[in-house]
């Protein structure tokens, strides 16, 4: 843990993150919780890992999932081919305690060096609708439904894959044997364009086999009604699934008849999905992103700045030609684009990654200060979130507003709205 996050440590900044994070008020098994998927370190590459032995296992527990599902073959590069690359990913999954469950290695292919029509056609499959996925939780508060939680192992590896597809060898799987040999695959995998579709496809076949409708407006959403008046409810996020519904011994049936499908892992209690931690009381649900918070600001080597009450200045109006000089335009969209994503948890960030977000083309170093503030306001409170309370107020609300030509650029207004059901 580093030294600015222990109390009574004197540490070397003016503002340690410590002083804006507290854990006073949540469960003891929760307090746990957050601390450990903060503590461990997850290798960038695969020599990384390869140096501590508990990520090589991890890499070879993957490559004898790849071998036994059938997912390649090893062959010679036929003439006219082009094989696509492919590199590793590590991940960390937790229990229902919050204790570490596992080192995960993940294989993904580098589908962005397809080519449309030749090794691959079709590649759209839905994912949840945060906005579906916020409904859920108000709703589980309000109506005292339960909230479980289920990974499928290897997901992608279900999908059959119809185009003919090769994949250089994995680096730290060369050998002498397979040296100019590339991979076919016979079965998709992580990274390529159809392989969530291909995943998505048997998903929804199996699920609609068990008499669930798929919702038409977010299609990631399956519902099922059972003759005693009560429902069950499935959503899925590519392998993350959550199941909630008023119907425990049907939910509990439905896991079971997963888990012949599928490569199952149950996860219990929701806690933690899509970097949202989610943490459950009598009074509600609250869902923050307190994890990511952090992480980003150990990425931008802000944990020891000064913070900022406001995301931003009220006298600054930005536009696109400011006379200020040109900064790095991927990393300020890498910024913006995870502040974007952040934002689905802080409202009261919106606005203002709203208008950074206009620059993306051609930003400055005055667009790039904005988005400085927005991270100084986050390091004030990196645990902030939303609080879905049960309450027996039915209602819906919704409020609106805009300013007036407020664009210096083109003198357009912008308006925004927030509805709360």
């Amino acid at each position: 843990m580093p030294i600015a996050w222990r109390k009574g440590v004197r540490s070397c900044t003016q503002h340690p993150i410590g002083n804006f994070i507290s854990y006073d008020k949540l469960s003891p098994t929760f307090r746990a919780f957050t601390s450990s998927i903060t503590e461990i370190q997850v290798p960038r590459n695969i020599q990384e890992a390869f140096k501590y032995p508990k990520w090589k296992a991890a890499v070879d527990e993957e490559v004898r999932a790849l071998e036994k599902n059938g997912t390649w073959e090893i062959t010679d590069l036929p003439r006219g081919k082009k094989p696509v690359g492919c590199k590793w990913i590590f991940t960390v999954k937790y229990k229902v305690d919050g204790n570490m469950d596992r080192y995960k290695a993940r294989l993904v292919a580098k589908g962005f060096t397809q080519s449309y029509g030749i090794d691959y056609q079709e590649t759209f499959a839905p994912v949840a609708n945060l906005n579906t996925v916020r409904i859920l939780l108000s709703l589980a508060a309000n109506l005292d439904w339960s909230l479980h939680q289920l990974d499928v192992k290897s997901a992608f590896l279900n999908g059959d894959l119809e185009e003919e597809v090769y994949m250089e060898i994995p680096a730290g799987l060369e050998t002498t044997s397979n040296f100019n040999k590339v991979c076919r695959l016979q079965k998709s995998l992580y990274g390529l364009k159809q392989s969530p579709r291909a995943w998505f496809e048997r998903f929804t076949k199996v699920v609609k086999g068990y008499g669930f409708v798929q919702c038409q407006s977010d299609h990631t959403l399956f519902v099922k009604h059972f003759p005693e008046g009560k429902l069950a409810i499935i959503i899925v996020y590519v392998d993350d699934i959550i199941l909630t519904g008023d119907h425990e011994e049907k939910i509990d049936l439905l896991k079971k008849l997963l888990t012949k499908e599928f490569e199952i892992k149950d996860l219990g209690n929701l806690k933690y999905f899509l970097g949202m931690e989610i943490a459950r009381s009598k009074k509600g649900i609250a869902v923050s992103q307190r994890k990511y918070v952090l992480d980003l600001l150990n990425e931008t080597g802000m944990l020891g700045c000064k913070p900022a009450e406001t995301p931003m200045d009220t006298t600054v109006k930005l536009e696109e030609s400011d006379g200020s000089a040109p900064v790095d335009k991927g990393r300020y969209q890498r910024l913006v684009g995870k502040l974007i994503y952040l934002s689905h948890t802080r409202p009261d960030i919106g606005f203002s990654v709203s208008v950074v977000s206009q620059f993306m083309n051609n930003p400055t170093e005055k667009h790039m200060t904005t988005v400085i503030r927005i991270l100084r306001c986050l390091k004030m409170t990196p645990g902030k979130g939303l609080f879905f309370q049960r309450t027996t107020k039915k209602e819906i609300e919704i409020f609106s507003n805009a300013d007036w030509a407020g664009s210096v650029t083109d003198r357009r207004s912008t308006s925004g709205y927030c509805s709360f059901v």
